[in-house]
C-alpha cells in the first residue's frame, strides 16, 4: 500500500474528523466565495488527473485518466443509499449542466460508489439515470476502490455495520474537478451553490480545450 506523506496524513485526519457515519461534507482550504478566479475551493497548486481503473456499469474496465482525456471532468465518491449530500451534489451539477448544453457536451461526470456490497452496476445505473443517462458510474473491489481513493489522496470510506441493511457510509464528500488540460484547480464541498458551479465550470471548460 502507498505510504502517506505528512501532509497527506494531516489532510486525511482532518477529513476523517469532518466525516460522520453518514454522508457528510469534508471541506478543505479557504471558504467558498473567497477572492480569486474560482468560487470553489482553489487548490494551492494545480494537480494532474490521477490514473486508476475501475469497472463501469456495463461491466467494462474504465481507465479514468484515459477515458476523460480532454474533457472537463467532475469526480465524486458516494453511494446510492446516501440520504442527503450525494443526491444534492448530483442534482446541483445536473441543474447547471442542463441549462448549458454546450458545456454539458464536453463534461464528464463520474460517480464512484464506495459501497460495493449494495451498489451493483445495475443499481448504480438506475440511480444515475435519475440525474442523467450520460453520467458514468464506477465500482470495483474493496482493494480497487482503495487504490482509487489513494490516487486522489483521500482516506478510505468508512463502512457501517453491514448487519443493518440501512447502514451508512462515511466518505470524502467533495467533488473533484479537472479542466480539459488535465489539471485539477478546484474542489467543491457540500454547500456549493448553483451560481458558483455555473461560474467555475465555464472557466474550467475553457482551460486547455
Amino acid at each position: 500500500m502507498k505510504s502517506w506523506s505528512s501532509a497527506n496524513l494531516v489532510m486525511g485526519i482532518l477529513m476523517l474528523v469532518l466525516m460522520t457515519a453518514g454522508c457528510t461534507s469534508a471541506e478543505l482550504g479557504d471558504p467558498l466565495g473567497s477572492e480569486g478566479v474560482f468560487q470553489g475551493v482553489e487548490l494551492p497548486e494545480p494537480s494532474p488527473k490521477p490514473s486508476f481503473v475501475l469497472t463501469d456499469t456495463a461491466g467494462d474496465p474504465y481507465d479514468f485518466a484515459a477515458a476523460t482525456d480532454g474533457k472537463l471532468t467532475l469526480l465524486y465518491f458516494g453511494y446510492t443509499f446516501c440520504p442527503d449530500i450525494c443526491p444534492v451534489h448530483l442534482a446541483q451539477i445536473t441543474s447547471v449542466l442542463d441549462r448549458n448544453p454546450p458545456l454539458r457536451e464536453n463534461t464528464e461526470v463520474v460517480f464512484v460508489s464506495v459501497d460495493p456490497e449494495r451498489d451493483s452496476p445495475e443499481v448504480i445505473r438506475e440511480y444515475l439515470n435519475g440525474f442523467s443517462e450520460d453520467y458514468v458510474g464506477l465500482t470495483g473491489s474493496t482493494e480497487e476502490l482503495r487504490t482509487a481513493e489513494e490516487a486522489l489522496g483521500v482516506p478510505p470510506a468508512i463502512i457501517g455495520d453491514t448487519s443493518d441493511p440501512d447502514y451508512l457510509v462515511g466518505h470524502t464528500a467533495q467533488v473533484f474537478a479537472w479542466a480539459p488540460d488535465g489539471l485539477g484547480y478546484t474542489i467543491y464541498p457540500f454547500g456549493t451553490r448553483q451560481s458558483q458551479w455555473a461560474h467555475d465550470l465555464e472557466i474550467l471548460a475553457g482551460m486547455g480545450s
